[in-house]
């Protein structure tokens, strides 16, 4: 652990300038944006004129793709694409995410970091998401050093735009959301079990923006 998080430091001095952030759309037309805003209708019960969002969580991900090409390929598509049938029912806009991190490092912005994204259940009204390209099963070993120095650059870089951000998390601790202000899901059964980006990667970031005093989601009760 002491290990990876040297060598993100390491990036993040290399950094230290302002590293580049590539603007990359996906396609986000009037009809995503019609979709997104009945996304918000039927889950959050929420008649909204547009997809503005107050951020308040930043939540990192893992694509469970291989490289960067795959991961883009997904998010891009504004319909769900036909293989994501846990999800389905959810509604028909496909998942999205803010920034989308490759495995060296190169961040990409997707979409406008205020505009609501569809990444995780019950909190994207409240949250930007952070994919990081790799993770596919369970190997968060395979994120890397400068996915981490990425990470903690980002989650600095949107503090500071968003003060009013109070908690980093990652995927696999959505479920301890659930009893907090911010989860607005409706339907109690439309939930999927997730294990990104781990703990691993997760102490990595939190151990370098300690200064930010960012929560973790509540502890759940045993």
């Amino acid at each position: 652990m002491r290990f990876l998080t040297l060598l993100a430091l390491f990036f993040v001095n290399a950094f230290a300038v302002d590293p580049c952030i590539i603007e990359k759309p996906i396609e986000f037309s009037k009809a995503r944006v019609e979709m997104t805003k009945e996304y918000i209708r039927s889950h959050y019960g929420l008649d909204v004129k547009d997809i503005t969002i107050d951020p308040k969580i930043i939540v990192l991900h893992w694509t469970a793709e291989p490289d960067f090409a795959a991961s883009y390929g997904r998010l891009k598509p504004e319909k769900l694409l036909s293989d994501r049938k846990d999800i389905a029912r959810g509604g028909a806009v496909n998942v999205s995410s803010h920034f989308l991190v490759d495995k060296d490092g190169t961040i990409y912005r997707l979409m406008p970091d205020n505009q609501m994204a569809r990444h995780t259940i019950g909190l994207n009204y409240y949250s930007i998401g952070i994919e990081n390209v790799g993770g596919k099963g369970d190997k968060s070993e395979d994120l890397t050093p400068a996915q981490v120095a990425s990470n903690i650059y980002l989650v600095r870089y949107l503090k500071t735009k968003y003060p009013n951000i109070e908690l980093l998390m990652g995927h696999h601790e959505y479920s301890r959301m659930k009893k907090t202000k911010y989860w607005l899901e409706r339907d109690d059964s439309y939930f999927t079990k997730k294990n990104d980006p781990g703990d691993i990667f997760m102490k990595a970031v939190r151990d370098e923006v300690k200064d930010l005093k960012l929560q973790e989601p509540p502890r759940e009760s045993k």
